[in-house]
């Protein structure tokens, strides 16, 4: 066997997000949520009669209570149980995400009873030797604050840095890694330019704008984090797309810097100056052959994608010329029988080991995800987590890759058959 050793008090764990496993939530993603899961399940065979997986999942994806969150995980209550179950699997981190409508459910007003919860679960986290990653929006907004204009509106980044401030006088002495906004791209892409996601307002205009708003909320929950706690480490949990251009033509060099330079730096660029590392969320690789999307699609996940886990260690080393270190924030797939996660991990770990060899700043992998959860506009038929979730009955089941895993994040090493080599 060949053995790849990864650094020194490398971090291993998993992640998940508030509204996905929560449960209770009364948000803007909540409220949508009942307004369209009718519509949602009336147009999911014309959204998804493309994935080769259509029919595995017809069921749960034309059904309308696939697209309530609902109780989702119940982990607002069960948490502790889970991160028993994280712990018995030999992770020594844990990213989670703490809930702002829970915490200012109204402008100006701030839950005390939310705020003990969350510092309840940092030091459940803390018990039990997982050190907490904690994003602060992952995706859903306050009631009051969708109904101003969300972030489009000018007041957002004052809100946000209000909010921010709050939660690290409260509980920032528990917290040193920071993840102020997950994948700000993504939010304003489904929000403006797919306009598919709260508050459907397709707009060129508007995803840029949104893009810039986040931009600055970032910069100003940076500087309230390092005023009250220095030597806390803040960043952003970025999505990048592994762009690859298989033949060095002049046209598929172009596609790949335009699709670089508006995808996978424009924010960061925004940003340079306000991180303290970055966080990836990576799922996608994307060939170029005189135009995109021209992926081979030999193995497909549930959701349709490829399956390709290599790319991670290839985006990882687009990411070093920041010179900042890298923690790998999600990345994972979905697959519900996990007949392809256990090669997924072994074969992105081994690329990412690559990366670390060539002299890539990677200090954790957190995969996504801890749970099966609710997978925003797709519901809960897409099965991510590394422990199943049985919804009608909150059941837990830790899947062999879960333990595959484990074994990785015990001995902090990569085990491959001689005849595999790193990607």
């Amino acid at each position: 066997m060949k053995i790849l050793k990864f650094p020194e008090k490398f971090y291993w764990g998993a992640a998940t997000a508030a509204h996905q496993v929560e449960g209770g939530q009364h948000n803007d993603w909540s409220e949508w949520e009942k307004a369209n899961a009718e519509r949602l399940a009336r147009e999911s065979e014309k959204d998804f009669r493309w994935n080769p997986h259509w029919k595995e999942f017809e069921g749960e994806a034309t059904n309308p209570k696939n697209y309530i969150s609902g109780l989702a995980c119940d982990h607002y209550n069960r948490f502790r149980e889970d991160f028993d179950l994280a712990k018995d699997l030999g992770h020594n981190a844990h990213r989670f995400s703490i809930e702002w409508s829970r915490i200012e459910p109204e402008e100006g007003r701030f839950d005390e009873k939310a705020i003990e919860h969350y510092r309840v679960v940092l030091l459940s986290l803390r018990e039990r030797g997982l050190e907490p990653f904690v994003t602060l929006l992952h995706f859903t907004l306050p009631l009051w604050l969708s109904k101003k204009g969300g972030v489009l509106h000018k007041d957002f980044p004052d809100c946000f840095e209000r909010y921010t401030e709050k939660v690290a006088q409260a509980l920032g002495e528990h917290i040193h890694y920071w993840i102020t906004i997950n994948e700000p791209d993504v939010f304003a892409g489904g929000a403006y330019m797919k306009g598919i996601w709260p508050p459907q307002k397709k707009n060129i205009f508007s995803f840029f704008k949104a893009l810039r708003r986040q931009a600055d909320a970032h910069k100003k929950a940076y500087a309230v984090i390092k005023k009250i706690f220095p030597e806390s480490r803040v960043g952003v949990a970025k999505h990048n797309i592994w762009f690859e251009a298989t033949d060095n033509t002049l046209v598929n060099r172009l596609l790949k810097r335009l699709a670089d330079s508006l995808w996978n730096d424009w924010f960061l660029k925004k940003i340079v100056a306000h991180q303290d590392f970055i966080g990836l969320n990576h799922y996608h690789h994307h060939r170029i052959t005189g135009g995109y999307n021209k992926n081979k699609n030999e193995i497909q996940t549930d959701f349709g994608w490829e399956f390709y886990p290599q790319s991670l260690g290839q985006t990882v080393m687009e990411l070093t010329k920041y010179g900042k270190p890298i923690y790998i924030t999600e990345n994972g797939l979905a697959d519900a029988d996990d007949d392809l996660r256990p090669r997924f991990i072994r074969e992105a770990l081994a690329s990412l080991h690559t990366a670390i060899q060539s002299g890539a700043d990677v200090r954790g992998y957190l995969h996504w995800s801890l749970l099966d959860n609710f997978e925003w506009d797709k519901g809960f038929w897409p099965r991510f987590g590394l422990i199943e979730i049985d919804y009608a009955t909150q059941k837990r089941t830790v899947r062999p890759s879960a333990l595959a895993y484990a074994k990785i994040c015990k001995e902090n090493a990569l085990e491959l058959p001689d005849s595999a080599s790193e990607n």
